[in-house]
């Protein structure tokens, strides 16, 4: 086979908050994958501490690497296209991963892709089960990001948002909830497990944004954790116990109810079929659980990844970069700038010339 004829193999690298992504991906295929995880070094401070998670990133990304590459079975020579992530995220952390990716690109001589944090996510539902069709709803709803777009092809058209949310995301609020109720951090998982044990409708926390003349695709968690953190000081002003399980699957549940309410209103709107649920609350059994009962009964497909590839990882970034190659996208430069606070327009960062925003 010609060296032009041979499929490209993409490297993809992730460091937008406390997980150091390598992954590999050719003609739509994960070939293998590394991840490094810093959050137990941010527990004690309930969240994410910029600093700390771009040393992490340093002293992870080369073990990193070696781990993806050997789980490929390649070789580092073998990578014709690298892409990373250059935004959103931690200022300190994505230069981390956009400077490794560089130093790459140019040790091998090759193309480099910067590629939207948020479009990875997107893109890493294709790992499991193949093309996006040619329109969808994507609802991507992560510990930074809660929005709600309408995209064709991923790559080559402008990706429309029809509503974000207007103050924390439903990661965020996660968060807050678990460390109300002592549940420590990351809050999703901690959520998700106490609530196993919890009755979902013990408590009617509100439902935000839900009211006829409200925007119809517009999140916003503030009201339900200031509901939930008021609930907690009465009863514990009263010298009642707390009871976290029962509260933990009635704030779960409302999240969930909004969520999936306003993604499935969206897909009917557009006259659609499928929903694309994406990020790492995407992996919360009770919103997998409810977005395929409520899926079903409307007769819309839902395409959700496995749960090791809705948290942040560099297959996802892998991914996004194999399209743009095989889209025949031309590659970024390798001055181009890191976009901490980027917009999600299109999957390629900085936007292609030409592409409207």
């Amino acid at each position: 086979m010609s060296e032009s004829a041979r499929p490209a193999v993409v490297l993809g690298v992730e460091s937008s908050c406390d997980e150091t992504g390598f992954g590999i991906v050719s003609e739509g295929r994960l070939l293998g994958q590394g991840l490094a995880s810093s959050a137990a070094q941010h527990a004690e401070f309930g969240g994410v501490v910029p600093e700390i998670a771009a040393r992490a990133h340093l002293d992870a990304a080369a073990p990193t690497l070696r781990l993806a590459l050997a789980d490929a079975g390649v070789e580092l020579g073998d990578i014709t296209h690298v892409a990373a992530t250059s935004g959103p995220g931690l200022a300190t952390a994505v230069h981390v991963g956009l400077a490794a990716a560089k130093s790459i690109a140019w040790a091998l001589d090759v193309p480099l892709y910067g590629v939207h944090h948020l479009a990875g996510h997107a893109a890493a539902d294709t790992l499991a089960h193949g093309p996006l069709p040619e329109e969808s709803i994507i609802l991507i709803v992560s510990g930074g990001h809660t929005s709600i777009l309408h995209v064709r092809d991923l790559v080559r058209d402008p990706i429309e948002h029809l509503g974000d949310t207007l103050d924390d995301a439903a990661g965020e609020a996660f968060d807050k909830v678990a460390r109300l109720l002592g549940l420590g951090y990351p809050g999703g998982p901690a959520i998700s497990r106490a609530a196993l044990e919890g009755d979902p409708t013990a408590f009617s926390f509100p439902r935000a944004m839900l009211r006829p003349g409200d925007a119809p695709y517009t999140f916003s968690f503030s009201g339900l954790k200031t509901a939930v953190a008021r609930t907690v000081e009465s009863l514990e002003r009263a010298g009642e116990p707390v009871p976290v399980a029962d509260i933990a699957a009635s704030f779960e549940q409302a999240v969930v109810d909004v969520l999936v309410t306003k993604s499935l209103r969206a897909v009917q709107a557009k006259c659609l079929s499928t929903l694309v649920i994406v990020g790492g609350v995407a992996a919360n059994a009770r919103l997998r659980a409810v977005a395929q009962e409520r899926c079903d009964a409307a007769g819309v497909e839902l395409r959700i990844p496995p749960m090791s590839l809705c948290t942040d990882n560099g297959a996802m970034i892998a991914a996004v970069g194999d399209l743009l190659v095989r889209s025949g996208a031309g590659p970024s430069s390798l001055g181009f700038a890191a976009d901490p606070s980027a917009v999600l327009h299109g999957a390629q960062l900085p936007l292609p010339e030409g592409f409207a925003a």
